[in-house]
């Protein structure tokens, strides 16, 4: 049997935590709690774990918001110091995709909401899912001339397509226990962030 992973995501509003093997979920916990992930995150874990110890840890590296990047970044370091366990990451944008490739297409838009207005946008297909483009972050005018595939998918879904005025929207967050569903190559990241804008504070010249 494979080893047992601790998946961890709290990039987004969703705070959510799940304990994989064999591409089989042991249990998980997933909440929208908009902001608290520093104080639900936790619990969360050792609600989850019920005493046990993985012998993996993947975290969502964002994009979403810098807290919730951050947050959950600093706890699945601290695990893995001290499990001594190897840790991985992968994209929120992928993990949203991974839950919608059982679903007939051959490529999705993801766009989640982003800070200041702007969408987090990027395509994906499918049958082995990959990304077909880079992540972007833009005003949603924009960001509707970027997204062609006819479904859309995430919190920022309605906006895109109401934006471009076309194709179908369907509301979603990432959801650990969807992490079963990510290939090696997008679940196999570094542990950093990944934050898809340019800071807004600039260097003095």
């Amino acid at each position: 049997m494979s080893p047992v992973t601790l998946v961890i995501d709290s990039a987004t509003p969703a705070c959510s935590v799940a304990l994989l093997q064999d591409g089989r979920v042991l249990a998980e916990a997933h909440e929208v709690v908009g902001r608290g992930h520093a104080e639900r995150l936790v619990p969360m874990i050792a609600a989850v774990l019920g005493g046990r110890r993985p012998a993996a840890i993947l975290v969502d590296c964002g994009p979403g918001s810098f807290t919730g990047v951050r947050v959950g970044l600093a706890a699945a370091h601290g695990l893995a110091i001290g499990w001594g366990v190897p840790l991985a990451g992968y994209s929120s944008m992928s993990l949203v995709a991974a839950g919608a490739v059982h679903e007939p297409s051959r490529a999705v838009g993801v766009a989640l909401q982003g800070g200041h207005g702007q969408i987090f946008v990027q395509s994906f297909g499918d049958d082995p899912l990959r990304p077909l483009d880079g992540l972007l972050s833009l005003p949603p005018d924009e960001a509707a001339g970027a997204v062609t595939a006819p479904r859309v998918i995430g919190s920022a879904a309605a906006a895109l397509v109401a934006a471009r005025g076309w194709g179908e929207a369907r509301d979603a967050l990432p959801r650990a226990a969807d992490a079963r569903l990510l290939p090696r190559a997008l679940r196999s990241l570094a542990a950093s962030p990944i934050y898809g804008r340019a800071p807004d504070a600039k260097r003095p010249a």
